[in-house]
């Protein structure tokens, strides 16, 4: 399968699942503390000088919270040294702004802040822990640094009602990009589905603001992401199955995405052991779903397959129990009936991350 793997363009390196929020949308598995940080500095410093060989340009340094990392700094250089983009995936805590001055004295090129709300008290909730301040703070030195900011927030019933506002927040901030994405329902998501999913009529009505707002001015750059759930055709998860982005998780292993280490039956390769180019081009679970030939129909005669590439594996096993089927988000896949009947739940109360023994 060595000739058939793209070129990877974005590592998305995830230093540790140890983050001080508790967000109950979380992507992180719902089984993060089993996955202890196993790649230490020097070993990262060769995933980026391979990630750099196999043609990736950007990397983002992710987690949970890679701030709790106490060698954060000596990772950045590393990723600066090999030549990457490196990009801050942050909660806004435990950093502060000595540090985060440190790390752009380093190199760090962006940062990508996460705000629950545009509400301190909702904020908060969501979050889980006191944090909204701090947040905002944060963002404000990213700016005063001269750094770009991504602001990102994850849509949901809770706070779906304020995107207005949190495009005013993201102005105030003077965020050069505002992610506006409607939870996805894997991980914690999933677990929290029916208290997080919202109503057709509140899409509806955020959607409009946001086209609205977009019209006013051309900064910050918005991006919306629709939920999967009433898109009615699924979206190229990851940009397709080993398509374009390579995940490293806390404990080395080479992921297509977030989540795939949940579906049963596949096998990856962990980064200690391997070469992250033998990773990418040749462990069984890397290139179970990548390219068409695993699709089965409708996605298989579908003449969108090269698009979506018959959307998301993961909510494929999590909502049929087989990851092989077609993404039941699509409104023509066999299992769609799922999707259809979550819409019509009612809410639930929200279960956070950590709460699930």
């Amino acid at each position: 399968m060595a000739d058939a793997a793209p070129r990877p363009w974005n590592l998305i390196a995830e230093l540790t699942y140890r983050c001080p929020l508790r967000c109950p949308y979380c992507s992180n598995p719902t089984d993060f503390r089993e996955v202890r940080d196993g790649v230490d500095a020097e070993t990262w410093a060769r995933v980026f000088r391979e990630a750099a060989e196999l043609g990736a340009v950007h990397v983002g340094l992710t987690g949970g919270e890679p701030s709790t990392r106490r060698d954060l700094e000596e990772i950045l250089a590393a990723a600066v040294d090999a030549g990457l983009y490196t990009h801050l995936v942050t909660a806004g805590l435990p950093l502060d702004e000595t540090r985060l001055e440190g790390l752009r004295d380093l190199g760090l090129r962006s940062v990508q802040l996460s705000v629950q709300d545009a509400l301190a008290e909702e904020s908060d909730r969501i979050a889980g822990t006191t944090s909204f301040e701090r947040k905002l703070a944060l963002g404000r030195h990213v700016r005063a640094l001269g750094l770009p900011l991504t602001l990102n927030v994850v849509l949901h019933r809770h706070n779906l009602g304020r995107v207005r506002e949190l495009i005013a927040l993201a102005r105030d901030l003077d965020a050069d990009r505002l992610e506006l994405a409607n939870s996805q329902y894997d991980g914690w998501a999933l677990v929290n589905r029916e208290a997080l999913l919202p109503s057709r009529e509140q899409l509806e009505a955020a959607t409009a603001v946001v086209r609205e707002e977009r019209d006013k001015t051309e900064r910050p750059e918005i991006l919306y992401v629709l939920p999967d759930y009433y898109a009615d055709r699924p979206k190229p998860c990851m940009g397709g199955w080993g398509q374009r982005l390579l995940v490293v998780a806390p404990d080395g292993t080479a992921l297509p995405c977030h989540a795939a280490r949940g579906l049963p039956g596949l096998e990856f390769w962990n980064v200690r052991e391997h070469s992250l180019r033998e990773c990418w081009q040749d462990a069984p679970g890397m290139n179970a779903f990548r390219g068409e030939a695993w699709m089965p129909e409708p996605c298989r005669s579908c003449p969108e397959r090269g698009n979506d590439f018959g959307g998301c594996r993961c909510q494929a096993f999590r909502l049929t129990g087989d990851a092989g089927a077609a993404d039941p988000a699509c409104a023509l896949a066999p299992g769609h009936e799922v999707v259809l009947a979550a819409r019509e739940r009612a809410e639930a109360p929200l279960r956070y991350r950590g709460d699930i023994p």
